[in-house]
């Protein structure tokens, strides 16, 4: 008995240190980024890990310097984010109720394209969306990143969302149906109300891609006045005349912010959405 007990505290003890080693690897970064954000000077290097002095010059220079247009970088791509999550939801709601609802002819052709487009990686596409947009006169415009974000929503989100879905009794369907309920008033009634914790899923998960997206926005934008926050950032430390390390810091926590906030203020209805599937049906 002894021997089992001392083998349970020797495991109990391993999984404490795995989980500090873990927790430290992932929070170090974070922490240096941040007090490099408030450190003077242009290096990110220093010999203290806490800065001997801390200052805010950095965040304000980031929003008036004439060279570096982070407000107008930082605007597009909420305009951006916002408008791509709320049309990918909207296409990705609408793909996966009709597939979970409905059964018409070509409907497991659909299921199988989308899912034999959503394993291949987007950058493979890139170059035939560069000259479908070159044709339609849409490159360097805010229009083309929303148009592509939102239309590839449903290709990485349709399964998830028709796995919820499924789980919601079709007697709930049925019953609204003979109330004289029309399939969109059963979606919009019944469907979206019991849907928020995978709405709120998709709505994040289809926010977070838009705002930190380097390689297509790069490839899309030319002006330097509609970029977007990862394309200025990397024009900051693109050259070695530039490796503003520093500012660089301060536009990376500014990044994170709007993320953090979302994940605080959403995260009941995140794990809601991780768990409903196993509860409902």
């Amino acid at each position: 008995m002894n021997g089992r007990k001392l083998a349970n505290i020797i495991r109990l003890a391993a999984s404490y240190i795995v989980l500090v080693v873990l927790a430290i690897s992932a929070l170090y970064p974070a922490i240096w980024i941040v007090f490099g954000s408030l450190r003077p000077g242009k290096s990110l290097y220093s010999k203290h890990f806490i800065p001997d002095q801390l200052t805010l010059v950095h965040y304000k220079e980031l929003f008036t310097s004439q060279v570096y247009l982070f407000g107008t970088w930082y605007m597009n791509t909420l305009k951006i984010a916002l408008c791509s999550m709320l049309i990918g939801v909207l296409l990705t709601l609408l793909t996966s109720y009709a597939v979970s609802r409905f059964r018409f002819k070509g409907r497991q052709t659909a299921l199988s394209t989308l899912l034999i487009l959503g394993m291949f990686p987007g950058f493979m596409s890139m170059i035939a969306i560069y000259l479908l947009l070159k044709e339609f006169h849409l490159l360097d415009t805010h229009l083309a990143l929303i148009i592509v974000y939102a239309a590839g929503a449903p290709l990485s989100g349709t399964f998830i969302a028709k796995g919820f879905l499924d789980t919601i009794p079709r007697s709930l369907d049925e019953a609204a149906r003979i109330d004289g309920a029309s399939n969109f008033g059963i979606f919009a009634r019944i469907i979206l109300p019991l849907s928020r914790p995978m709405i709120t899923f998709m709505a994040l998960t289809q926010f977070v891609g838009p705002w930190v997206d380097f390689i297509f926005a790069r490839l899309i934008l030319r002006t330097k006045e509609n970029w977007t926050v990862a394309v200025g950032m990397w024009d900051m430390v693109n050259t070695i005349q530039n490796s503003n390390f520093t500012l660089f810091s301060a536009g990376a926590v500014l990044i994170a912010v709007p993320i953090m906030i979302l994940f605080a203020f959403l995260q009941r209805l995140l794990v809601d959405g991780l768990t409903a599937g196993a509860s409902k049906g």
